[in-house]
């Protein structure tokens, strides 16, 4: 093969980075994949699975520069691809506690659920 030939070669790959983190760890790996490659692959091809064998790509959702993406989605050159890892809770369940304890404390107007409006503390 020519030296053309292996230049070619070497700009058709994509680089890329597959990153996956825990409270306590965090990886970023850099590989290198063929064009047309989805994310399911790319994540393959990085090796991070065997890293980190909790990752479950049936259970934990991907993106890609911290926008959702599909495990179909074509992987472009220089794509961070973001494993992410399931909620513990939900965002919609912490916000209502937080309210009503705010409201049972005195710290959240009742009625609005705003804060207490001094005026109208005093008056009551």
């Amino acid at each position: 093969m020519s030296e053309d030939g292996m230049n070619e070669v070497a700009v058709q790959q994509l680089s890329i980075e597959v990153v996956y983190g825990t409270p306590t760890r965090q990886e970023l790996i850099a590989c290198n994949i063929e064009p047309n490659t989805t994310v399911e692959q790319a994540i393959a091809v990085s090796g991070i699975i065997e890293d980190f064998p909790e990752i479950d790509l049936s259970v934990n959702n991907v993106g890609i520069w911290n926008r959702a993406a599909k495990l179909k989605d074509i992987v472009k050159d220089l794509d961070r691809i973001e494993i992410y890892r399931p909620l513990i809770a939900d965002p919609k369940e912490v916000r209502k506690r937080r309210a009503e304890k705010a409201k049972e404390e005195g710290r959240a107007d009742k009625i609005t659920g705003g804060r207490v409006d001094p005026r109208r503390a005093k008056s009551s």
